[in-house]
């Protein structure tokens, strides 16, 4: 036998070598949750009940559907300002336009998430076509969006039938609706991640240039991720118009930042091509119950922001130092 043959005899099988664990980034968010739910439960037992988990997922619904969108396009390198104009056209057209009849809410879901999926591929297109960077384009379009937003309802007004609005309250085979809707949501970011597109949008964010010789096409990535980042943002503000039973033309500016927090806490790089959902929803409620704990302990506010702050900071040099350790191994190889 040769030395050849005897070291490859020697090696592990590739199916038998040790998985990768799980780094810091991603563990991180899961145990913030964890404390957090333990230390908002204690202050409030109540929260154990089935109706007050479905309330305390209502109230993070919107910023997990916007951290969806925020998720998709980190991971391709970018980044999407406008999701909170977005949200503020899409729940301002139904303050202003829904009817009471089940008709007329499916009608105007349906367009606000057509007209976000088209303000979502005007991004994509200026950004893959153009190579604008996304954080100019996606600012301005903001801006944009926001004006035609405050053009269809200039103050906070209108009104949202009874139908829509308990759509989310209630429960459907002994769980909550909300669980139902965030177990659809993973779904079909798992289904997504999948495709060939999903997999061009990890491509794309790993290495655009090995990328672009595997044939994957910039542009159209970039006008789908985008597109898809716009359907979220329209959804995020049909789901708000649940809660506020009104319409504002502000109220998706709220959500930009802590939309971008809650994905880089949830182990999305920034530098792209790593990330997921489930860790954005993890990140997504850390906010959340951080308001609720603050809240319950009845400190001020600000401490509540200066918290989320302080996280973002650690997730981006949690971040900053697997990458820069992921780039010194490799040139030890």
């Amino acid at each position: 036998m040769s030395v050849g043959s005897a070291s490859l005899m020697r090696r592990k099988p590739a199916s038998l070598s040790r998985l990768p664990r799980p780094g810091i980034s991603e563990t991180l968010p899961w145990v913030l949750l964890v404390i957090l739910w333990i230390l908002d439960t204690s202050l409030q037992p109540a929260l154990w009940s089935s109706e007050q988990i479905g309330l305390t997922l209502a109230n993070g619904m919107a910023l997990v559907l916007v951290a969806m969108a925020e998720t998709a396009v980190i991971i391709t390198r970018g980044i999407d300002l406008s999701v909170g104009g977005m949200m503020a056209i899409s729940n301002t057209l139904l303050a202003r336009e829904v009817g009471g009849s089940t008709v007329s809410v499916l009608l105007w879901c349906a367009i606000v998430l057509i007209i976000g999926a088209a303000g979502g591929a005007l991004n994509g297109i200026l950004i893959g076509v153009t190579r604008l960077q996304p954080f100019v384009v996606t600012l301005a379009t903001w801006s944009i969006f926001d004006g035609i937003a405050l053009w269809i309802l200039p103050t906070t007004g209108g009104s949202i039938p009874n139908s829509l609005i308990t759509l989310p309250l209630g429960t459907w085979l002994g769980l909550p609706r909300t669980v139902w809707f965030l177990v659809l949501l993973i779904a079909i970011w798992a289904v997504l991640a999948r495709t060939r597109s999903g997999r061009a949008v990890y491509a794309l964010g790993s290495d655009p240039v090995a990328a672009r010789l595997s044939g994957v096409s910039r542009r159209k990535t970039s006008i789908k991720v985008y597109a898809f980042s716009g359907v979220c943002a329209a959804a995020a503000g049909i789901f708000i118009a649940t809660q506020t039973a009104s319409g504002s033309p502000t109220v998706g500016d709220p959500f930009i930042l802590s939309a971008v927090a809650a994905t880089v806490i949830g182990g999305t790089s920034l530098f792209g091509g790593k990330g997921g959902f489930a860790g954005t929803v993890a990140g997504a409620f850390v906010f959340t119950l951080i308001n609720g704990v603050t809240f319950q302990l009845g400190i001020n506010s600000y401490w509540g922001e200066l918290s989320q702050g302080l996280l973002l900071i650690v997730a981006v040099a949690l971040h900053h130092a697997t990458e820069r350790g992921a780039r010194a191994r490799g040139r030890r190889r």
